[in-house]
């Protein structure tokens, strides 16, 4: 088996922790980002490798962590995403202005991927997002993702794991294919994400619901897809830009299907980005038409997007 370079974020959560120690038992060179300094160093001297600290509520700490990441790297051949949080009964911004969950769970980790993006492309790497179950009971809407006229913790967390599978399948439709990255999301069991205690009593109900669930796991059964993905080889283990569970292809939201979607998803988060949070109603409805066959029929139209650009 080839050995890897792989970058695990969200490192000291159960399943990332999990990851990281099988793949280090594999033989592979395990690279660690958490949040928490004594967990993240903790786990870094069980396992002897490298850690980062990184805390994605600020967009300037992922900023500083891809820096970091490049200059130490020459080759990266897996960046797993892992990350995830819920948001407590009222909403709440990040210091960049972002709804949290949003930022945490999605739009961090899309910086952290486009900041590295040429690192990536050179490398023929995968990228891996986790996505849970909740990701069906998710939606999207272009015109709120900030959540600001329609917030609930539920919705906003189920809709961030969807988030993830649209990203990796546009990941993959500009970057993939030969190119240089694939891609992959899987569900990683009904594992207690991050700031649980801080859940709605419904995100708590839906939770207790999805542990009498077959797919309710241990950690090291949560991460055994990811180990899966991380070691295989794209398009001979695994079809690349795909959901997983349980290592097969499985259907995610009937919305992960929409290209259109997945496509006008990227291009705001990359506004998000570059230009900081505003108000998505006022901002897209001069350029994102009203109705579903409008929007639908821009698919086939030809797009000026500049893929390689990046955001420093």
């Amino acid at each position: 088996m080839k050995r890897k370079l792989i970058v695990i974020t969200g490192a000291t959560d159960r399943v990332g922790a999990a990851a990281a120690r099988r793949l280090t038992s594999d033989g592979h060179h395990v690279v660690l980002v958490g949040r928490s300094a004594d967990r993240t160093a903790a786990l870094a001297k069980e396992l002897a490798t490298e850690h980062f600290l990184a805390d994605f509520t600020r967009l300037s700490s992922v900023r500083a962590l891809a820096n970091r990441l490049l200059a130490e790297y020459p080759r990266i051949d897996v960046l797993a995403h892992n990350v995830a949080c819920v948001g407590g009964p009222a909403r709440r911004l990040s210091p960049d202005g972002h709804e949290m969950t949003f930022q945490v769970n999605y739009l961090a980790g899309f910086l952290l991927t486009t900041l590295l993006i040429a690192r990536l492309v050179k490398s023929r790497a995968t990228v891996i997002c986790s996505s849970g179950f909740a990701n069906r009971l998710g939606t999207i809407d272009l015109y709120d993702l900030q959540s600001e006229e329609h917030y609930s913790a539920t919705k906003v967390y189920c809709s961030s794991q969807l988030a993830q599978i649209l990203f990796i399948r546009e990941l993959y439709r500009r970057y993939g294919r030969g190119r240089g990255i694939d891609t992959a999301a899987y569900h990683p069991g009904s594992i207690v994400p991050d700031h649980f205690h801080e859940a709605t009593s419904s995100f708590r109900c839906l939770y207790h619901m999805s542990t009498r669930h077959p797919w309710a796991v241990t950690p090291e059964h949560g991460a055994d897809t990811l180990v899966f993905l991380a070691e295989g080889r794209p398009e001979v283990d695994f079809p690349s830009g795909q959901y997983f569970v349980r290592r097969k292809v499985a259907k995610p939201n009937r919305e992960a299907h929409d290209r259109l979607l997945a496509f006008e998803l990227w291009n705001r988060a990359e506004t998000m980005i570059v230009d900081g949070a505003e108000s998505d109603r006022d901002r897209l409805r001069s350029v994102v038409p009203h109705s579903p066959h409008a929007r639908r029929a821009l698919a086939w139209q030809p797009r000026n997007t500049d893929e390689s650009a990046m955001f420093r």
